[in-house]
Parts: C-alpha cells; sequence; structure tokens
C-alpha cells in the first residue's frame, strides 16, 4: 500500500491514495491554515470510522443479516499536551435493517473491534476505544 502527500500551501495538503483517490488536508486558521479541508487527526477517525463501518456491513450481509443502512458516529477526546495523540474514542453505531437480529450486530461490532479493523485496533494501543450501537428496525423506521 502506498500513498502521498503534498504539500500546496501555508497548511493546506493533498494526500493522494496508491488506488488513485485524493484527499484535501488543511490546518486551522490558528495553525496558519484556511480551514478548507479535514484536518489530519480528523481524517484517521474518518479512515477508523470507514474501516469498522465496511466490517460490520460485510460481516451483516454474508451472515444473511437484512442490512439496509449503517452510519458509525465517533467521538474522541485528545491528550492535552504535545504529542496530542487520541486517549479516548467513543464508536456508536446505528444499523438499519428489516428484521436485523440484535445478537447478529452485536457479534459484527464485536467481530470488527476485536479481530478485522486495523485501523480501531492499531489507535486501541493508545486509546481506550469503546462501542455500542443500535438496531433500527427499517420497516418501523419507514
Amino acid at each position: 500500500m502506498k500513498a502521498r502527500v503534498k504539500w500546496v500551501e501555508a497548511a493546506t495538503f493533498v494526500g493522494e491514495s496508491g488506488s488513485g483517490h485524493a484527499v484535501v488536508m488543511d490546518g486551522p486558521e490558528d495553525s496558519g491554515g484556511r480551514n478548507l479541508g479535514i484536518h489530519p487527526m480528523e481524517m484517521l477517525l474518518i479512515g477508523m470510522g470507514g474501516c469498522t463501518a465496511f466490517d460490520v456491513v460485510h460481516i451483516l450481509k454474508k451472515s444473511r443479516q437484512p442490512v439496509t443502512d449503517c452510519v458509525v458516529e465517533i467521538e474522541a477526546e485528545r491528550a492535552e499536551t504535545e504529542p496530542k495523540i487520541f486517549t479516548r474514542i467513543h464508536v456508536h453505531f446505528r444499523v438499519s435493517g428489516n428484521g436485523l437480529a440484535e445478537k447478529q450486530v452485536a457479534r459484527a461490532v464485536e467481530l470488527s473491534a476485536e479481530k478485522y479493523c486495523s485501523a480501531s485496533i492499531m489507535l486501541g494501543k493508545v486509546a481506550a476505544i469503546s462501542h455500542d450501537f443500535e438496531v433500527i428496525d427499517s420497516a418501523v423506521a419507514g
């Protein structure tokens, strides 16, 4: 796997993935940026969210669960002093489907957290990570 990050100006950078996709990153104004893109530490959380959401949906589909939506909300706390690493991360899954089994959702979240999501397992080496979930019945939610 490869990636490339190119400095554009001030605190703006363009990150390019080995698969040919790009994203703009920028710093906040108080750090010399113009806040034109995702901050790099936000990118880590988004990457972790994408990794674990991918796992959960994949596991549920493989288990033949009728999943129709998955939203992952992440809240993180950072250390007060440099390096301002993540110290706590909470991941909340909102998983929708028509008749989803809560037990299967719990299993998918657990498997992602403990076995499959490389990003959260890596970040878990430095931050306390917690998870919870809610199951939304698509038939009822309409």
